[in-house]
């Protein structure tokens, strides 16, 4: 069993000193950080670390938010720890300890919770779109033409000229003239 840290700051005005000294006095072994945003899903020490991780490992943080920003972004991690056999501990909240029965179902009611909260969103979106559509409102790319310019440009095709020269006076492909 190797206990990992992982500790981030958002800035390079930041310092990861305080984060790094409360992980190895918690016994981290090996500690990952970074100095980037958290709201950047690509993390790449975040990333090493998780690779790292193996069966009966643990994966320390100082705070949850040096971890995760959301709720899914916080769900997505755990199930890859949860994925490697590995548990995981946050430093300043004992209760968010995979480790122990308790933390588990702590983590599972918190991924109930943004099941149900992904349901309603889904939900309301549906709903959302159908109302717009009820009111006429069209999904989907815009036209490049409008009908009167359509209408304009068979005309034109008609007589002779050329899709690209059609094409050159609405700023658009030959191919869209074409399609006509």
């Amino acid at each position: 069993m190797t206990v990992y840290g992982y500790a981030r700051v958002s800035t390079d005005g930041q310092t990861l000193d305080n984060q790094l000294a409360q992980l190895r006095a918690a016994g981290a072994e090996k500690v990952f950080s970074e100095k980037v945003s958290g709201a950047k899903t690509d993390r790449a020490m975040l990333q090493k670390a998780l690779n790292a991780l193996g069966e009966g490992d643990v994966l320390l943080v100082t705070k949850l938010d040096r971890l995760a920003r959301s709720t899914r972004d916080l769900l997505n991690t755990l199930a890859l720890i949860s994925e490697a056999g590995a548990g995981f501990k946050v430093l300043d909240n004992p209760a968010m300890d995979t480790t122990n029965i308790h933390g588990k179902l702590l983590v599972s009611v918190l991924g109930a919770i943004a099941e149900f909260e992904r349901s309603l969103i889904v939900a309301r979106t549906g709903e959302g779109r159908a109302r717009a559509m009820a009111n006429g409102v069209k999904f989907g790319p815009k036209y490049k033409l409008t009908p009167h310019q359509k209408q304009e440009a068979i005309k034109r095709r008609e007589t002779g000229e050329t899709l690209t020269d059609i094409a050159r006076s609405y700023n658009v492909s030959h191919q869209t003239i074409m399609r006509l």
